[in-house]
Protein backbone atom coordinates (compact mmCIF):
# COMPACT_ATOMS: atom_id res chain seq x y z
CA UNK A 1 0.00 0.00 0.00
CA UNK A 2 0.96 3.69 -0.63
CA UNK A 3 -0.51 7.34 -0.81
CA UNK A 4 -1.83 7.93 -4.05
CA UNK A 5 0.41 9.29 -6.97
CA UNK A 6 -1.54 12.83 -6.55
CA UNK A 7 -0.35 12.93 -3.02
CA UNK A 8 3.42 12.60 -4.43
CA UNK A 9 2.73 14.73 -7.29
CA UNK A 10 1.83 17.50 -4.46
CA UNK A 11 5.15 16.55 -2.48
CA UNK A 12 7.22 17.02 -5.99
CA UNK A 13 5.52 20.34 -6.69
CA UNK A 14 6.32 21.52 -3.43
CA UNK A 15 9.60 20.83 -3.60
CA UNK A 16 10.46 22.45 -6.96
CA UNK A 17 8.28 25.72 -5.39
CA UNK A 18 11.22 25.59 -2.97
CA UNK A 19 13.58 25.34 -5.39
CA UNK A 20 12.51 27.98 -7.91
CA UNK A 21 10.86 29.98 -6.59
CA UNK A 22 12.14 30.34 -3.05
CA UNK A 23 15.62 29.37 -3.80
CA UNK A 24 16.23 27.05 -1.34
CA UNK A 25 19.94 25.64 -0.86
CA UNK A 26 20.53 21.91 -1.23
CA UNK A 27 20.40 21.32 2.26
CA UNK A 28 17.26 22.81 3.11
CA UNK A 29 15.43 20.68 -0.03
CA UNK A 30 17.17 17.47 1.25
CA UNK A 31 16.11 18.46 4.97
CA UNK A 32 12.32 18.98 3.53
CA UNK A 33 12.72 16.00 1.45
CA UNK A 34 13.63 13.61 4.46
CA UNK A 35 10.66 15.02 6.99
CA UNK A 36 8.02 14.78 4.04
CA UNK A 37 9.59 11.27 3.27
CA UNK A 38 8.97 10.32 7.33
CA UNK A 39 5.41 11.79 7.23
CA UNK A 40 4.52 9.81 4.26
CA UNK A 41 5.86 6.52 5.55
CA UNK A 42 3.57 6.97 8.70
CA UNK A 43 0.39 8.01 6.32
CA UNK A 44 0.98 5.05 4.56
CA UNK A 45 1.12 3.12 7.98
CA UNK A 46 -2.25 4.85 9.15
CA UNK A 47 -4.02 4.54 6.09
CA UNK A 48 -3.90 8.17 5.22
CA UNK A 49 -3.63 8.13 1.07
CA UNK A 50 -4.56 11.70 0.76
CA UNK A 51 -2.92 14.87 2.37
CA UNK A 52 -6.61 16.20 2.42
CA UNK A 53 -7.32 13.63 5.33
CA UNK A 54 -4.37 13.99 7.78
CA UNK A 55 -6.45 15.31 10.59
CA UNK A 56 -4.72 16.89 13.78
CA UNK A 57 -5.04 13.71 15.86
CA UNK A 58 -2.51 11.79 13.19
CA UNK A 59 0.26 14.69 13.89
CA UNK A 60 0.10 14.24 17.21
CA UNK A 61 0.80 10.66 17.19
CA UNK A 62 3.54 11.16 14.53
CA UNK A 63 5.10 13.65 17.03
CA UNK A 64 4.69 11.02 19.80
CA UNK A 65 5.95 8.34 18.11
CA UNK A 66 9.37 10.34 16.82
CA UNK A 67 9.47 11.70 20.63
CA UNK A 68 9.26 7.67 21.41
CA UNK A 69 11.75 6.86 19.02
CA UNK A 70 14.15 9.30 20.82
CA UNK A 71 14.16 11.91 18.19
CA UNK A 72 15.08 15.77 20.32
CA UNK A 73 12.62 18.41 20.75
CA UNK A 74 14.58 20.76 18.51
CA UNK A 75 14.42 18.36 15.53
CA UNK A 76 10.61 17.39 16.13
CA UNK A 77 10.35 21.16 16.14
CA UNK A 78 12.10 21.32 12.91
CA UNK A 79 9.64 18.71 11.43
CA UNK A 80 6.83 20.61 12.64
CA UNK A 81 8.04 23.79 10.83
CA UNK A 82 8.68 21.25 7.41
CA UNK A 83 4.83 19.90 7.62
CA UNK A 84 3.46 23.36 8.48
CA UNK A 85 5.20 25.21 5.14
CA UNK A 86 4.22 22.21 3.41
CA UNK A 87 0.90 22.69 4.30
CA UNK A 88 0.60 26.27 3.59
CA UNK A 89 1.87 24.94 0.41
CA UNK A 90 -0.86 23.10 0.09
CA UNK A 91 -3.42 25.45 1.07
CA UNK A 92 -2.54 28.12 -1.47
CA UNK A 93 -2.79 25.17 -4.24
CA UNK A 94 -6.12 24.78 -2.66
CA UNK A 95 -5.39 20.91 -2.44
CA UNK A 96 -6.56 20.78 1.54
CA UNK A 97 -8.59 22.65 3.58
CA UNK A 98 -6.92 23.11 6.88
CA UNK A 99 -2.93 23.19 8.09
CA UNK A 100 -3.15 19.68 11.05
CA UNK A 101 0.01 20.74 12.22
CA UNK A 102 -0.87 24.55 12.91
CA UNK A 103 -1.94 23.79 16.46
CA UNK A 104 0.97 20.76 16.82
CA UNK A 105 3.87 21.73 19.33
CA UNK A 106 6.94 19.57 20.16
CA UNK A 107 7.62 17.94 23.67
CA UNK A 108 9.39 20.21 25.42
CA UNK A 109 12.84 19.74 26.03
CA UNK A 110 14.45 18.94 29.35
CA UNK A 111 16.27 21.37 31.30
CA UNK A 112 20.45 20.33 31.66
CA UNK A 113 21.72 21.47 35.13
CA UNK A 114 24.69 23.36 34.74
CA UNK A 115 27.81 21.96 35.66
CA UNK A 116 29.10 23.63 39.07
CA UNK A 117 32.44 23.48 41.33
CA UNK A 118 32.13 22.58 44.96
CA UNK A 119 33.95 25.57 47.57
CA UNK A 120 37.37 23.55 47.34
CA UNK A 121 37.13 23.35 43.80
CA UNK A 122 36.84 27.26 43.33
CA UNK A 123 39.61 27.49 45.61
CA UNK A 124 42.00 25.67 43.90
CA UNK A 125 41.18 28.50 41.21
CA UNK A 126 41.19 31.19 42.88
CA UNK A 127 43.78 30.82 46.18
CA UNK A 128 47.19 30.99 43.42
CA UNK A 129 49.56 33.62 43.61
CA UNK A 130 49.81 34.94 39.96
CA UNK A 131 53.49 34.82 38.53
CA UNK A 132 53.07 38.13 36.30
CA UNK A 133 50.69 41.03 35.21
CA UNK A 134 48.67 38.86 32.80
CA UNK A 135 47.96 36.58 35.82
CA UNK A 136 47.30 39.45 38.29
CA UNK A 137 44.21 40.35 35.64
CA UNK A 138 43.33 37.27 35.04
CA UNK A 139 43.02 36.04 38.41
CA UNK A 140 40.79 39.74 38.60
CA UNK A 141 38.39 38.34 35.88
CA UNK A 142 38.17 34.85 37.90
CA UNK A 143 37.38 36.34 40.90
CA UNK A 144 34.96 38.47 39.70
CA UNK A 145 33.02 36.04 37.90
CA UNK A 146 32.94 33.74 41.20
CA UNK A 147 32.12 37.35 42.99
CA UNK A 148 29.05 38.68 41.39
CA UNK A 149 28.02 35.96 38.96
CA UNK A 150 28.63 37.83 36.06
CA UNK A 151 27.91 36.64 32.20
CA UNK A 152 31.21 36.23 30.10
CA UNK A 153 29.48 38.97 27.59
CA UNK A 154 28.98 41.12 30.25
CA UNK A 155 32.30 40.61 32.02
CA UNK A 156 34.24 41.63 28.77
CA UNK A 157 31.94 45.05 27.98
CA UNK A 158 33.17 46.48 31.38
CA UNK A 159 34.72 49.59 31.42
CA UNK A 160 37.22 50.99 34.89
CA UNK A 161 34.25 53.67 35.46
CA UNK A 162 31.44 50.85 35.74
CA UNK A 163 33.58 49.26 38.83
CA UNK A 164 32.85 51.18 42.18
CA UNK A 165 35.76 49.79 44.30
CA UNK A 166 34.77 52.03 47.63
CA UNK A 167 31.16 51.23 46.93
CA UNK A 168 32.29 47.68 46.51
CA UNK A 169 29.61 47.61 43.70
CA UNK A 170 29.71 47.31 39.39
CA UNK A 171 27.41 48.94 37.04
CA UNK A 172 26.20 45.75 34.14
CA UNK A 173 25.15 47.93 31.77
CA UNK A 174 25.39 45.48 28.44
CA UNK A 175 23.51 42.96 30.17
CA UNK A 176 21.29 40.07 28.50
CA UNK A 177 18.03 41.81 26.36
CA UNK A 178 19.46 45.00 26.57
CA UNK A 179 18.84 45.21 30.64
CA UNK A 180 20.98 46.81 33.11
CA UNK A 181 21.55 45.99 36.64
CA UNK A 182 23.95 46.52 39.87
CA UNK A 183 26.00 43.82 41.33
CA UNK A 184 27.94 43.74 44.79
CA UNK A 185 31.65 43.47 44.51
CA UNK A 186 33.00 41.05 47.33
CA UNK A 187 36.51 41.78 49.20
CA UNK A 188 38.36 39.33 47.62
CA UNK A 189 37.19 40.17 43.86
CA UNK A 190 38.18 44.08 44.90
CA UNK A 191 41.45 43.72 46.47
CA UNK A 192 42.14 41.41 42.61
CA UNK A 193 40.83 44.20 40.68
CA UNK A 194 42.84 46.53 42.47
CA UNK A 195 46.17 44.58 42.22
CA UNK A 196 45.45 44.57 38.60
CA UNK A 197 44.32 48.40 37.89
CA UNK A 198 47.75 49.05 40.06
CA UNK A 199 49.54 47.54 37.11
CA UNK A 200 47.35 48.17 34.08
CA UNK A 201 48.80 49.21 30.64
CA UNK A 202 48.04 52.73 30.48
CA UNK A 203 47.03 52.74 26.95
CA UNK A 204 43.86 54.70 26.62
CA UNK A 205 41.13 52.43 26.46
CA UNK A 206 38.20 52.50 28.71
CA UNK A 207 38.16 48.48 29.04
CA UNK A 208 38.43 47.22 32.49
CA UNK A 209 40.27 44.12 30.97
CA UNK A 210 42.79 45.07 27.74
CA UNK A 211 45.07 42.63 26.70
CA UNK A 212 48.91 42.78 26.09
CA UNK A 213 48.38 45.46 22.99
CA UNK A 214 45.96 47.79 25.12
CA UNK A 215 42.60 46.32 23.20
CA UNK A 216 39.84 45.08 25.11
CA UNK A 217 40.07 41.52 25.57
CA UNK A 218 37.73 39.36 23.87
CA UNK A 219 35.20 36.52 24.89
CA UNK A 220 37.50 33.89 23.25
CA UNK A 221 40.62 35.09 24.98
CA UNK A 222 39.22 35.13 28.70
CA UNK A 223 38.41 31.51 27.66
CA UNK A 224 41.63 30.36 26.22
CA UNK A 225 42.85 31.88 29.78
CA UNK A 226 41.14 30.48 32.14
CA UNK A 227 41.68 26.89 30.40
CA UNK A 228 45.37 27.24 30.52
CA UNK A 229 45.47 28.85 34.29
CA UNK A 230 43.61 25.27 35.18
CA UNK A 231 46.11 23.44 33.13
CA UNK A 232 49.03 25.21 35.04
CA UNK A 233 47.59 24.63 38.29
CA UNK A 234 46.46 21.01 38.13
CA UNK A 235 43.21 21.14 37.33
CA UNK A 236 42.66 18.02 34.55
CA UNK A 237 38.47 18.78 34.37
CA UNK A 238 37.31 21.43 31.87
CA UNK A 239 36.45 24.16 33.27
CA UNK A 240 34.88 27.27 31.50
CA UNK A 241 33.73 31.03 32.60
CA UNK A 242 30.28 30.39 33.05
CA UNK A 243 30.91 27.67 35.72
CA UNK A 244 32.24 29.90 38.17
CA UNK A 245 28.56 32.14 37.44
CA UNK A 246 26.55 29.07 37.97
CA UNK A 247 28.82 27.68 40.98
CA UNK A 248 28.09 31.58 42.16
CA UNK A 249 24.23 30.89 41.81
CA UNK A 250 24.68 27.11 43.34
CA UNK A 251 26.70 28.25 46.57
CA UNK A 252 24.84 31.86 47.13
CA UNK A 253 21.79 29.93 46.88
CA UNK A 254 22.81 27.10 48.95
CA UNK A 255 23.63 30.07 51.94
CA UNK A 256 20.68 31.75 51.58
CA UNK A 257 17.68 30.45 50.69
CA UNK A 258 16.69 33.49 48.75
CA UNK A 259 15.62 32.43 45.00
CA UNK A 260 14.28 35.91 44.18
CA UNK A 261 18.01 37.87 45.37
CA UNK A 262 19.73 35.28 43.28
CA UNK A 263 17.44 35.98 40.53
CA UNK A 264 18.20 39.71 40.87
CA UNK A 265 22.08 39.09 40.53
CA UNK A 266 22.39 36.63 38.11
CA UNK A 267 20.03 39.11 36.28
CA UNK A 268 17.36 36.47 35.18
CA UNK A 269 13.99 38.38 33.53
CA UNK A 270 12.16 34.79 34.82
CA UNK A 271 12.71 33.02 37.87
CA UNK A 272 12.06 29.86 36.72
CA UNK A 273 15.62 30.60 35.15
CA UNK A 274 17.22 30.52 38.33
CA UNK A 275 14.77 27.64 39.41
CA UNK A 276 17.38 24.74 38.25
CA UNK A 277 19.73 26.08 40.38
CA UNK A 278 17.02 24.35 43.24
CA UNK A 279 18.13 20.95 41.51
CA UNK A 280 21.34 21.16 42.19
CA UNK A 281 20.77 21.90 45.87
CA UNK A 282 18.55 19.42 46.97
CA UNK A 283 21.05 17.33 49.11
CA UNK A 284 21.77 20.46 50.81
CA UNK A 285 18.09 21.23 51.46
CA UNK A 286 17.28 17.27 52.36
CA UNK A 287 19.97 17.42 54.97
CA UNK A 288 18.30 20.47 56.30
CA UNK A 289 14.69 18.96 55.77
CA UNK A 290 16.21 15.93 58.28
CA UNK A 291 18.56 18.18 60.78
CA UNK A 292 15.29 20.52 61.43
CA UNK A 293 12.14 18.91 61.23
CA UNK A 294 10.53 17.11 63.91
CA UNK A 295 8.60 14.17 62.42
CA UNK A 296 11.85 13.64 59.91
CA UNK A 297 14.55 11.46 61.77
CA UNK A 298 14.01 8.18 62.04
CA UNK A 299 14.16 6.31 65.49
CA UNK A 300 16.93 3.78 66.62
CA UNK A 301 14.13 1.05 66.33
CA UNK A 302 13.22 1.57 62.81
Amino acid sequence: MSMSGDAQQAVDLFLNYLRAEKWASPHTLNAYHRDLSRLQAFCIKQAVKEWQYLQVAHVRQYVSSRHKDGIGSKSIQRELAAIRSFYRFLLKKQLVEQNPASGVQAPKATKKLPKTMDVDQVAGILDVTPDCVLEIRDLAIFELFYSSGLRLSELVMLDISHVGLAEGVISVLHGKGGKQRQVPVGAKAIAAIKQWLACRPDCGSRALFVSVRGARLGQRSVQSRLERWCIKNGLVEHIHPHMLRHSFASHLLESSQDIRAVQELLGHADVSTTQIYTHLDFQHLAAVYDKAHPRARRSDAD
